[in-house]
């Protein structure tokens, strides 16, 4: 018998699931009960999908109070897709998207939104390589603008909005792809959320969308209808085939979540985490947390070492110690520790371990 060894995965995404999540899809992979046939196998349109459809959806209703004025879709393509689907939209000819530029994803996403219409960048920490989440004083909002946009965690640069900005009538757009659902959200301050699911919610291929209901109106009839949140919304994310073992894995997190104690419960799960982990940033100098302190992220912890050959250095004996993934992002260099929803805190122990002994021996 082969023996299975998990490292630890600090990699930002497709990132770690929860255990009893993988071992209950190994369990029922080709077989799930009373089918006969693997969720890879069966019909999208069959009741068997249907049902674990539309419970991942009461799901997610129920564990973040989504209200029932708005619809919670199942789409494809990935938060990249969101860039233009939301402006393509939302963003009504003649009017005006505000964009909060807070990191390389805000930046992404607002290059999009320019291909369909006109953008405001409300603010932008950009001059200070995004180290840090701009104050409401420094925000300046377009009067009457089609919605703002946000990036509610910035994987890249490790940093996180600690509360929501004050948008005034505005719809709020949220790319909370990195930390939805790791901690509670007030879903009614938002026109709608969007998320790639392979960080917090599942695999890779799915992209959940919680938008209110009055917003579907804005689509345009010429739109095409793959990209029409109308369309998906009066198809229940039925259009087309949809990825049914992403939407069977995302529905077994939805349930290991409501395990842990729901979004309040995991908060304090990640918060404990987090602060593990940058208390040892923060102990003697050797490493350096790049986000101001104020601005750091629950999800994404990014540090520097005293110089580029001691990094090279550490992730190489990092991975061969079982902590695999800890390269920072290849345009800002120096570590990332991604600490999902899932990622266990013994991981974080080890890391923690592994950090003082690398300091030991080459600080």
């Amino acid at each position: 018998m082969t023996t299975i060894t998990r490292i630890y995965n600090f990699a930002a995404g497709p990132a770690i699931l929860p255990l009893p999540v993988l071992e209950e899809a190994q369990r029922d992979l080709v077989s799930l009960p009373g089918v006969g046939m693997s969720v890879m196998e069966i019909s999208h349109r069959s009741s068997t999908f249907m049902d674990l459809l539309h419970k991942a959806i009461a799901d997610i209703r129920e564990l973040a109070a989504v209200p029932s004025s708005y619809r919670i879709l199942m789409l494809q393509g990935g938060a990249s897709l969101q860039f233009s689907m939301v402006p393509m939209n939302l963003l009504t000819p003649g009017a005006t998207a505000d964009y909060i530029d807070t990191g390389s994803w805000s930046d992404k996403a607002i290059k999009e939104a320019r291909r369909v219409g006109r953008v405001h960048v409300t603010g932008s920490t950009k001059a200070e390589s995004y180290s840090r989440i701009p104050a409401q004083s420094e925000l300046k909002f377009t009067p009457g603008a089609a919605y703002v946009h946000m990036t509610s965690n910035n994987t890249i640069e490790g940093t996180e909005w600690k509360s929501l900005p004050e948008v005034g009538d505005a719809p709020l757009v949220s790319d909370a792809s990195s930390d939805i659902f790791s901690r509670p959200v007030d879903i009614g301050r938002h026109g709608l959320i969007y998320a790639g699911a392979q960080k917090n919610l599942g695999p890779a291929g799915v992209t959940l969308v919680i938008i209110r209901e009055d917003l579907l109106m804005r689509s345009a009839d010429s739109l095409h209808t793959m990209l029409d949140y109308r369309s998906q919304a009066n198809n229940d994310s039925l259009y087309n085939t949809p990825n049914t073992f992403g939407v069977y894995i995302l529905g077994l997190t939805m349930k290991w979540l409501r395990s842990c104690g729901g979004l309040s419960g995991i908060q304090a799960i990640n918060e404990r985490k987090a602060a593990k982990l940058y208390s040892e940033i923060d102990r003697s100098g050797f490493y350096r947390g790049t986000a101001q302190k104020d601005s750091r992220s629950l999800m994404n912890v990014t540090f520097r070492l005293p110089t580029e050959d001691l990094e090279k250095t550490f992730d190489k004996e990092a991975a061969s110690a079982g902590l695999d993934g800890l390269k920072g992002h290849r345009l800002v260099g120096g570590m990332r520790a991604s600490i999902y929803n899932a990622f266990p805190e013994t991981g974080v122990d080890a890391l923690i371990d592994f950090m003082r002994e690398f300091e030991r021996r080459r600080g």
